[in-house]
């Protein structure tokens, strides 16, 4: 069998399916054969949740557009969980096809960290705390993940996670940067007593000097409310 890339292949969606049947009850937060799901990407994101909450790990046995196959890291050793979950396009969904249920090997097997727990992870699950602080200090974050998940991750990657919310929510910097004159000159449109000053650098690829791309380095605005202010206090 062969293990390949997760994020690599993509396989039909069915979102007509997402609330048209009720899912098998769970026993005992364990996985059952007939579990039924609207896409891969809730397949995945489902086994991932499961794994990080139990503290094992799993190793990826075959990945296509239309199966995904699972063993844990332990598999023949002192454990013997598996899954299998494969799309079937007659019932609209993915369904679980074979379980091996609850794991018997032990915690201790994977570090503080744990691999699953990535930062695409991390950014959805701390996606209302960056929409209600987008400000919030990466460390502070790290103590809201290790309450939800019980792992104290890096700081390397909530700052990633962080950066990918903060994104999604914003936009990235290069949108931001290219808005800026547009929204200069709209601003200025508005309110002529306005003052605009910006500066750009020159942009250099290695040793050379890119023609007609400059970089901003710095930027001032203020309204006449302001400067009138300043200058009678001054």
């Amino acid at each position: 069998m062969r293990a390949l890339d997760l994020d690599a292949m993509n396989a039909p969606e069915f979102p007509e399916y997402a609330n048209a049947v009720d899912p098998p009850m769970v026993k005992d937060g364990e996985f059952v054969i007939g579990l039924e799901f609207n896409s891969r990407e809730a397949v995945i994101k489902a086994v991932k949740d499961y794994i990080i909450h139990r503290g094992v790990d799993y190793r990826v046995f075959e990945s296509e557009p239309t199966t995904f196959y699972a063993k844990c890291v332990q598999y023949g050793q002192s454990c013997d969980w598996l899954i299998r979950v494969s799309m079937m396009r007659r019932k609209y969904c993915w369904e679980i096809r074979r379980y091996n249920d609850s794991h018997t090997c032990t915690r201790a097997t994977i570090s503080q960290d744990h691999s699953k727990l990535d930062s695409d992870t991390i950014a959805e699950a701390i996606k209302p705390l960056i929409e209600a602080n987008p400000s919030i200090k990466v460390q502070s974050v790290i103590v809201d993940v290790q309450l939800k998940f019980n792992y104290t991750i890096s700081y390397h990657k909530e700052w990633l996670a962080k950066q990918k919310v903060v994104e999604k929510i914003f936009g990235g910097w290069e949108a931001s940067y290219e808005a800026l004159p547009i929204w200069f000159e709209a601003m200025v449109k508005k309110e002529p007593s306005a003052a605009v000053e910006y500066e750009t650098l020159p942009c250099y690829r290695r040793d050379e000097l890119a023609q007609d791309v400059r970089i901003l380095n710095r930027v001032f605005w203020s309204f006449y409310p302001c400067i009138r202010a300043f200058r009678q206090t001054s």
